[in-house]
């Protein structure tokens, strides 16, 4: 069986995640998001408030499943029996930062850890959480950006709409 991790904050979940994660759902029997639980950061959202907006998000996907951690990525995936994990790539920008990234976990798992990129349709190549949430806390518009049943739920938290 081939299965995969897609790691990530999904702080909120964008349209560009949602797409990542149904492309690696076509070439992966099994595939995890994982909601990783940073305390360096200071969410939107909670990581129990994310990994229900993603198990909504992708209900209708049989071979996804949810799930958080904290951590590295790379304790989390030997203990999983991870040996890939998928990463969006919008723009060469994020290459030089994800590579990095995927030469760092290479390098942990003892080489037990690959890192396969997908690059974002063009249609999400603007997309980024953060643009979400200040674009939300302006009370712009974000129907473009994420899911339809997400919106209320992000402008709640800043007391917008």
């Amino acid at each position: 069986m081939k299965k995969a991790i897609y790691p990530g904050s999904f702080d909120p979940l964008t349209l560009g995640h949602l797409d990542i994660i149904k492309r690696a759902a076509d070439i992966f029997d099994e595939l995890t998001v994982g909601v990783l639980d940073n305390h360096a950061k200071t969410p939107l959202f909670s990581v129990e408030e994310r990994v229900n907006i993603l198990k909504e998000a992708t209900k209708d996907i049989s071979n996804v499943r949810v799930e958080s951690f904290s951590g590295l990525l790379v304790d989390y995936a030997k203990q999983n029996g991870y040996h890939v994990s998928v990463r969006g790539l919008r723009a060469i920008t994020d290459f030089e930062y994800e590579l990095q990234i995927a030469q760092t976990n290479k390098m942990l798992s003892a080489g037990a850890l690959d890192t396969m990129f997908l690059t974002s349709d063009v249609e999400y190549s603007y997309l980024s959480s953060s643009g979400v949430k200040e674009i939300a806390s302006f009370g712009g518009d974000i129907s473009h950006c994420v899911p339809a049943f997400e919106i209320d739920m992000i402008y709640a938290k800043y007391n917008n709409k």
